[in-house]
């Protein structure tokens, strides 16, 4: 038998073989380390030790198992016990809740499922939690084996509470009162309903039922039940030593009165090295009577090992399609699995983690998101766009964010959020070559009269040309990209320099798009306001040494060295190279002055120095602690945007040093001072004036997993989709001489191997596609369904 082979190592944990598991060793992570697992319309989390919850369509609207956050105790989820009825010893497979501990444990947090193997006193146990495509269901597979000597008699008990609708359900006296469970013998399973949906309704508020049933149901006939609470736990017990487990027996209590929970028990008998596998399963419906169809699709071993089977070939789809081998297993681990995993089942589809519970749709965030579909299914980010477009007002101002199920959100006055649907409209475009969708007609959020997208594209610009100051420079209103410079520009004067980057870019590429529509008075207007913005940026905007970041409506500087705090911050430098808005002398300059002043041990921080006072001028992120998330940390995804910027200046060593930096992988092999999961990226790393610098926080809900994955494909390896084609630009570290990529493109497969020249060689970058040399960096688009082998000597 082999052993398997063991990546990053550390005390708690390590990557698995393949890089598509990582397995945790040590239950004790220093903070909760879990695994977002959606099937893109039902969700969970579940931790280390089993703690989490589940939902469908909306984590927070429609929330199935009660969870509560506490950032010391992880100790709510849905429990498993197993209690010796011989001498009364009771543990639980996840080690929580009981938290004895196992002879043997290992978590592996997997792409779609997650397993728990423990050993406690000759009693071995393996409970796979798995959400299957097609079905709003979770699925738990327990093995239990006896690998005593002797026969054992052994019940197993679960635990979970009932939520059933909106979260959290902190008033519990009053919600219990709406939920009713029912024990059906002919399902095996226990049914819950509730009376009360907290959204809107047509007859008065709060006056709808929660328009599924719920249930959890088992494999194998059970031998008792319990939905009440205090009669599971009893008045004064805990979850640690339940007074029902304690008894050995459930009460079979059901009705409307109580506390509601769901429990199970199941008695069997293992006689020495025998096993026994029973499947649990949590799920609810529209129409009660598909719970037993539910329940015979996956009513066998068989099927449910089918039903695996198919969710690992469905996340096979997403994965496989792109993928790098570079000599950093650590990059090809992120870049393979865990970043295209962390963005698809966490960011778009359960939109939901540990620190955050949101269940909403953000408008610049999933769009930015939705990048990650562009290496297998571009399609999926166009049905994105298509969503987006639909939450834009026929002005051209969209929703800052909304929630699914009752349609209503919020619009912020954020001056950027519009901007970001003609952004990704156009990474679309050179994507796929797909300019009719250009023409398909959608309808406005306030107005269901259908325009062609292009016309959306055009209202958000044309309204962002009109927020402008009397120095031609863009207004950053209730905040822009940082929604905490939430004071800056309230009384409509505050001007954002950040904002003027972005739009200058997108008034540029939309040149290209405009004239092949044949628009050309509007290219040419669009081309006038990028010329004015353009040199308002430069005649107003640079500071001396960087770019500042905003005004306040005083007009008084943001970013510049006249503050003393918040002297310098990130992202105008970074932007002034990507949007190319100024003379190459001043980009580099700009760079190097975020790299004098900002680039830290673990990334560049977004600001320096931190805010140590709040000012109401600025905004929210001059309250958080000094160092923390934006107040002078370093904020993820801003981090990222400079690898660009570095990529685009030519600065491929700094680039890949930053990249590094940054890296959850390589942050983690100092999990005590990181803290953080390794596998996924985190939204912060605390700076360098917090006590805890270096800490990651604020896990799996971060924009920043998608532009990583932007970051290594497109400017480190360096393949970046064009109109055209295939755009070679690689931005490697000296010591990668062999690279190969497999891009898939345009319905095509791209095999893409880059090899560095040797010594003597002409030190110019030369490509062949199919064994013909090609002329410039450009790879032509090829016929659909190709499978094209390109050679990149370098």
């Amino acid at each position: 038998m082999t052993r398997e082979k063991k990546h990053f190592e550390t005390e708690f944990g390590y990557f698995s073989e393949d890089g598509r598991e990582y397995v945790i060793k040590d239950f004790r992570t220093p903070k909760p380390w879990v695994n977002v697992i959606s099937n893109g319309k039902y969700g969970l989390v579940i931790s280390q030790i089993g703690g989490g919850f589940s939902w469908i369509d909306h984590a927070n609207l429609n929330r199935l198992t009660r969870w509560q956050q506490d950032l010391i105790r992880d100790n709510w989820g849905k429990y498993f016990y197993i209690r010796d009825n011989k001498t009364a010893s009771v543990w639980s497979p996840t080690v929580a809740p009981v938290m004895k501990n196992p002879d043997n444990y290992l978590c592996r947090h997997g792409i779609g499922y997650s397993i728990f193997s423990t050993e406690y006193h000759g009693i071995k146990t393996e409970l796979r939690i798995v959400v299957p495509f097609g079905d709003d269901i979770e699925i738990w597979s327990l093995i239990v084996k006896n690998k005593s000597s002797v026969p054992r008699e052994l019940s197993v008990f679960n635990y979970f509470e009932w939520c059933l609708g909106a979260a959290p359900d902190s008033h519990r006296e009053f919600h219990k009162s709406f939920i009713e469970t029912e024990f059906r013998p002919d399902l095996n399973a226990i049914l819950a309903r509730k009376r009360l949906w907290e959204i809107k309704a047509d007859r008065g508020h709060w006056n709808i039922n929660w328009d599924r049933t719920a249930f959890w149901a088992c494999s194998d006939p059970i031998d008792a039940f319990e939905c009440d609470k205090e009669q599971f736990l009893g008045q004064y017990g805990n979850l640690v030593n339940p007074a029902a487990i304690e008894r050995g027996k459930l009460g079979n209590s059901q009705g409307k009165w109580t506390d509601p929970i769901a429990s199970l028990q199941k008695n069997i008998v293992l006689e020495p090295n025998e096993g026994k596998e029973i499947h649990f399963i949590l799920g609810a419906v529209m129409q009660e009577e598909k719970i037993g169809e539910i329940l015979n699709k996956y009513s066998s071993h068989e099927k449910i090992e089918e039903a695996f089977k198919r969710v690992q070939k469905k996340w096979d789809e997403f994965l496989l399609p792109t993928r790098i081998e570079t000599p950093d297993a650590g990059l090809n681990f992120l870049a393979n699995n865990f970043l295209k995993y962390q963005t698809i089942s966490g960011r778009l589809w359960g939109r939901a983690a540990y620190y955050q519970q949101s269940g909403a749709f953000g408008f610049r965030d999933q769009l930015q998101d939705s990048q990650v579909f562009f290496y297998s299914h571009a399609d999926l980010a166009l049905e994105q766009l298509r969503l987006h477009a639909r939450h834009q007002f026929a002005n051209g101002k969209v929703l800052h964010w909304w929630h699914p199920i009752i349609e209503e959100g919020r619009d912020g006055g954020m001056s950027d959020d519009l901007l970001w649907l003609p952004f990704i409209t156009i990474q679309y475009l050179k994507e796929t070559g797909n300019f009719d969708v250009l023409d398909e007609p959608l309808e406005f959020y306030d107005d269901k009269k259908k325009k062609p997208l292009l016309i959306h594209l055009l209202r958000a610009i044309d309204l962002s040309i009109t927020r402008k100051s009397e120095r031609g420079l863009p207004l950053i209103l209730s905040g822009d990209w940082n929604d905490g410079l939430s004071g800056v520009g309230l009384d409509g004067k505050g001007e954002s320099l950040w904002l003027a980057h972005f739009l200058y870019l997108i008034l540029s590429e939309m040149d290209f798009i405009l004239k092949r529509r044949g628009l050309q008075n509007k290219a040419k207007d669009y081309q006038r306001e990028a010329k004015e913005l353009k040199k308002a940026i430069n005649e107003y905007g640079w500071d001396g040494e960087w770019f500042w970041r905003a005004t306040k409506d005083s007009g008084e500087l943001i970013g510049s060295r006249k503050n003393s705090e918040g002297k310098i911050y990130l992202n105008p430098q970074t932007w002034a190279v990507l949007a190319h808005v100024a003379a190459p002398a001043r980009q580099q300059k700009a760079l190097s002055s975020a790299e004098k002043y900002l680039l830290k041990d673990f990334g560049p921080l977004l600001f320096f120095p931190a805010y140590q006072k709040p000012d109401e001028f600025i905004g929210y992120l001059s309250r958080y602690a000094p160092g923390v998330r934006e107040n002078g940390g370093v904020y993820t995804h801003a981090a990222i945007w400079m690898i660009l910027a570095e990529c685009e200046m030519g600065r491929c060593t700094r680039a890949n040093e930053i990249l590094r930096r940054i890296s959850p992988i390589y942050n983690g092999l100092q999990p005590r001072r990181y803290m953080a999961e390794p596998y996924v990226t985190p939204g912060n790393i605390d700076g360098i004036e917090s006590p805890y610098f270096g800490r990651g926080a604020w896990t799996w809900y971060t924009g920043s997993a998608s532009w990583m994955l932007r970051a290594i494909l497109d400017y480190i390896i360096g393949v970046r989709a064009d109109y055209d084609g295939l755009r070679i630009k690689p931005c490697f570290p000296e010591d990668w001489h062999h690279v190969i990529m497999n891009r898939y493109f345009r319905g095509s497969s791209y095999h893409i191997e880059f090899k560095r020249l040797e010594e003597g060689e002409e030190q110019s970058m030369v490509i062949w596609m199919n064994g013909n040399k090609l002329e410039g960096n450009l790879i032509p688009e090829a016929a659909p369904d190709s499978q094209v082998d390109v050679l990149v000597r370098f």
